[in-house]
């Protein structure tokens, strides 16, 4: 992963208009329906014993994934959502669930890990960046489940993309972004020598292709048979669609030297007519079968604001030692990896906040050190206090949704000075949404409130429909409990609301806020997709 931060504001007046990526507006192939569950949601099964890709739909993105047993665990960047670091769990590569997450406090914006176990403990290597630069830290459990420990800063400062191996010397290293790396102590948990510049060399594209720039990242390392492989990623996680890729490099000994594939790379979207944009950064891991696979992150054509999703290749080994992938451009179903145990699918959306506690499927954006605070459970809701002056800098409640076009409604009480309601929100300059005081009505777009569409009203209760048709908003909102229902005026387009027109390679989420001084009562929060 690389941060990059684009700031268009000052060219556009203080507006950032969704209109900007035509991209966006490109046709979007024609693509098999998956099934879906009881909220609608695109399911990666298909009848017949086959699977459509993604895997994990929605922003989960730099996938770590790691086979221990009968069980696989699989994490994601979680950037600057707090709890983060949510571990997933499947038996089968396809069905995955979350089930706990490593990270409760903030430690900074939280990039690709990677999530090993080594002599029975469990170790999570964390790039976080920070207003003094990166640095990586280690978490460690006994249990994957928990309890996870206190974060540790290893003390490698302008280091990402951590790719922790044991080499042939029993010794343990961190591969790291830009050909780097750096030796542990026996228990992860220090460095025990200085970063070595030279680790690895990255392969170089041929020059003339349509990348965003080079930037090597992503070393994750394996040792099978005689040989070590270290898959990586160059090109740029965005950019134009075909930025990303997959390559490999092989070597007896993790001191080199290391050779590269002469298939390179292995993996990379071609075309942007293609289903899959910017494909790259890949894990692989061997099967319940002993087949193995790959995982790794993609734009879906055309919906760059659903964030990189999570997607799954078959690999076959060649004579030669290397692999090649099979899965083309993954438009088509493929068949699912044999001997697996299917179980379960994802994390229902919607919530009646009758549970004592935050489910997974929430995070605050950008929380403060004790942003869990705010919230208790009383009065058969979520209690949320207010949070700053508006949308922007509440930190807002998030989810991560992975369909195309869905459909949400929540019930909100207004209590209070403060002002609250439903958004969809990128980061602090990119959000849309309907707000609620107590005797005004609030409408937020192209990143801040539109002061000018403030309508009076006495509120106390208010459901809030929001539709999501392929990135087209509609708005409706109804003060008698849904007998009645008022449209609102404007139909919002937010297909521009991604990481190529804000940086911080994000996703547009539903969210809940809650801002000044007040708080907010959510209820009977109900997310429905609308798989085509």
């Amino acid at each position: 992963m690389r941060w990059t931060r684009r700031d268009l504001s000052a060219a556009l007046g203080g507006s950032i208009v969704s209109a900007l990526t035509a991209q966006a507006a490109a046709a979007v192939p024609a693509m098999p329906v998956a099934l879906t569950d009881a909220e609608g949601r695109r399911h990666p099964l298909l009848p017949g014993g086959r699977y459509l890709n993604p895997i994990v739909a929605g922003d989960h993105p730099d996938p770590t994934v790691l086979k221990d047993g009968l069980d696989y665990y699989m994490t994601f960047s979680s950037f600057q959502s707090y709890p983060g670091a949510v571990i997933w769990h499947s038996r089968d590569l396809v069905n995955w669930v979350p089930v706990v997450a490593a990270l409760t406090r903030p430690i900074g914006t939280v990039w690709a890990m990677d999530l090993i176990k080594h002599q029975g403990r469990y170790y999570l290597y964390i790039p976080v960046l920070r207003d003094a630069g990166t640095g990586i830290f280690v978490t460690w459990a006994d249990h994957i489940r928990g309890p996870w420990s206190e974060p540790i800063d290893l003390q490698v400062p302008g280091c990402i993309d951590p790719g922790h191996v044991v080499g042939e010397d029993g010794r343990r290293y961190l591969f790291v972004n830009g050909g780097r790396r750096v030796r542990l102590r026996d228990d992860g948990l220090a460095t025990d020598g200085p970063l070595e510049n030279g680790a690895w060399t990255p392969w170089q594209y041929p020059k003339d292709w349509e990348v965003e720039m080079f930037a090597p990242e992503g070393p994750k390392l394996l040792r099978r048979g005689d040989w070590f492989y270290l898959i990586s990623a160059v090109g740029g996680t965005a950019g134009p669609a075909t930025s990303h890729m997959v390559t490999v490099a092989r070597s007896r000994s993790v001191h080199g030297p290391w050779e590269h594939c002469p298939h390179n790379p292995v993996v990379r979207t071609t075309s942007s007519k293609e289903p899959w944009w910017s494909r790259g950064h890949a894990s692989l891991v061997e099967g319940p079968a002993g087949d193995w696979w790959m995982v790794y992150h993609a734009y879906e054509n055309g919906y760059r604001t659903l964030g990189r999703q999570c997607l799954l290749e078959p690999i076959e080994w060649t004579a030669d030692g290397w692999f090649r992938a099979k899965g083309g451009t993954l438009a088509r179903p493929l068949p699912l990896p044999r001997g697996g145990q299917p179980g379960p699918s994802g994390l229902p959306l919607s919530d009646d906040f009758s549970r004592s506690r935050l489910g997974l499927q929430w995070s605050f954006h950008a929380p403060g050190a004790n942003e869990a605070a705010r919230l208790r459970h009383a009065d058969g809701g979520l209690v949320i206090q207010g949070k700053g002056q508006g949308l922007a800098d509440s930190s807002p409640l998030c989810c991560i949704v992975g369909d195309r076009s869905y459909e949400i409604t929540v019930d909100l009480e207004i209590r209070g000075d403060g002002h609250g309601g439903l958004a969809l929100f990128y980061d602090e300059r990119g959000h849309v949404g309907l707000g609620f005081s107590r005797h005004e009505l609030r409408t937020y777009g192209y990143g801040q409130e539109q002061s000018w569409m403030r309508e009076p009203m006495a509120v106390s209760r208010v459901r809030i429909h929001l539709r999501n048709h392929e990135n087209v908003l509609r708005w409706r909102y109804s003060l008698d409990g849904g007998a009645s229902w008022r449209e609102h005026p404007w139909q919002m387009e937010v297909s521009g609301f991604h990481h190529n027109v804000f940086g911080g390679f994000l996703s547009l989420r539903p969210a809940l806020f809650s801002a000044g001084p007040g708080e907010v009562v959510a209820r009977n929060f109900s997310y429905h997709g609308e798989t085509r």
